[in-house]
C-alpha cells in the first residue's frame, strides 16, 4: 500500500493550500445547497424527512443514542447531525467551512435542537474541541473521506477523540462507485464504465465545476476543489493501525439519491440499479471500536 502519510502529509504547505481551496469551495457551495431541493432544508422544498439520509441498517448498527456524546465529523449543513440530537444524543458537529457551520447553527436553532458546532479542519479537531474532550460515537461519511489527503492521520485523530470502548461509524460511498463516472464520455453509451481510480496513491484529483451534486444555482467564486481516492484496504488498515477493531462491514447496492438516470426507487425510498443490472456495492458502512 502507498505510504499516504509520507506522500500526502496534511502539514505540507502544498497540501494545506489544497485544503484551504476546498474550504473556500465549500463556503461557496453552502448557499447553493441551502437553496436546493436536494437538501430540502426549507419545509416548502423537497423531502424534509430527517431520516432520508440514513439507511435503515445504520440505526440498527448505531443502537440507542440517548445521552451519548456523538461527534459528526465533516458535517456540512448538519442535516444528519440533527438526527442524532433528535434521538437524544449530546451532539457536536465539526466542519472545515465557516459558511457551513453558520448554516448548520441556524438550522439547529430553527429546529429547536441543542447542537454544538465547531469550525475546524478534521486534522485540527482535537485542538478545536479541547484536548480533554472525548466521545462515545464518531460518525462520518457519505462523501467525506475524499477530501482528506491522509487517512492514517485521520484515523489517529478519530482514535484520540474516542473514549475507551467508543465507536466510529463510517458510512461512505464505495470506492467502486467513485470509479464509475456519473456521465458517459462523448461518444459512449449509457453503460457503467470504470473511468477513475479505485485505489489511492496518485495524489490529489483537481476538479473545477460551477455546479455541485445538487440542483440549484451555479457556484459563485471558488469553484476549484481537490479530492483524494481511498480504497477499502487503505481505510481499514488506517483504522486498525490506529488501534481500532473492525466489528462490522456492510456493502449496500443503494444510494440516497439517483446517481444515474436509470436508477429506480427501492421499497425503503433510496435508489438502486434496475433489475437485470449487476448488483454492485455503491455504499459501505464500517463500525469500529477503540
Amino acid at each position: 500500500m502507498t505510504d499516504a502519510a509520507e506522500q500526502f502529509d496534511p502539514r505540507d504547505p502544498s497540501v494545506r493550500q489544497m485544503m484551504r481551496t476546498n474550504e473556500a469551495n465549500w463556503d461557496a457551495r453552502t448557499p447553493v445547497h441551502l437553496a436546493s431541493r436536494f437538501y430540502g432544508v426549507d419545509g416548502a422544498r423537497g423531502d424534509t424527512d430527517p431520516d432520508r439520509w440514513f439507511a435503515a441498517f445504520e440505526w440498527d448498527d448505531l443502537g440507542d443514542l440517548t445521552q451519548r456524546d456523538v461527534l459528526h465529523l465533516q458535517c456540512h449543513l448538519g442535516t444528519e447531525t440533527l438526527a442524532f440530537a433528535r434521538r437524544g444524543a449530546r451532539t457536536t458537529g465539526l466542519d472545515i467551512s465557516g459558511a457551513s457551520v453558520t448554516a448548520a447553527r441556524n438550522l439547529a436553532a430553527e429546529a429547536g435542537l441543542d447542537v454544538d458546532y465547531v469550525r475546524a479542519n478534521v486534522y485540527d479537531a482535537a485542538d478545536a474541541l479541547g484536548e480533554e474532550r472525548r466521545f462515545d460515537l464518531i460518525y462520518t461519511g457519505k462523501g467525506a473521506l475524499c477530501y482528506l489527503p491522509d487517512l492514517d492521520r485521520w484515523a489517529a485523530t478519530v482514535a484520540g477523540l474516542l473514549r475507551p470502548g467508543g465507536r466510529l461509524y463510517l458510512v461512505e460511498f464505495h470506492p467502486l462507485l467513485n470509479s464509475l463516472g456519473p456521465k458517459p464520455a462523448p461518444g459512449e453509451g449509457p453503460e457503467l464504465l470504470l473511468r477513475h481510480d479505485y485505489l489511492g496513491g496518485r495524489g490529489a484529483v483537481r476538479r473545477d465545476s460551477t455546479y455541485t451534486y445538487t440542483d440549484g444555482p451555479a457556484v459563485r467564486g471558488a469553484t476549484e476543489s481537490f479530492e483524494w481516492m481511498h480504497g477499502l484496504e487503505e481505510v481499514i488498515n488506517a483504522l486498525t493501525g490506529a488501534g481500532l477493531g473492525i466489528t462490522r462491514l456492510r456493502e449496500s447496492d443503494e444510494l440516497p439519491w439517483p446517481r444515474w438516470p436509470h436508477m429506480v426507487r427501492s421499497p425503503g425510498g433510496w435508489w438502486r440499479l434496475p433489475d437485470g443490472a449487476p448488483r454492485i456495492p455503491l455504499l459501505y458502512a464500517l463500525l469500529a471500536r477503540l
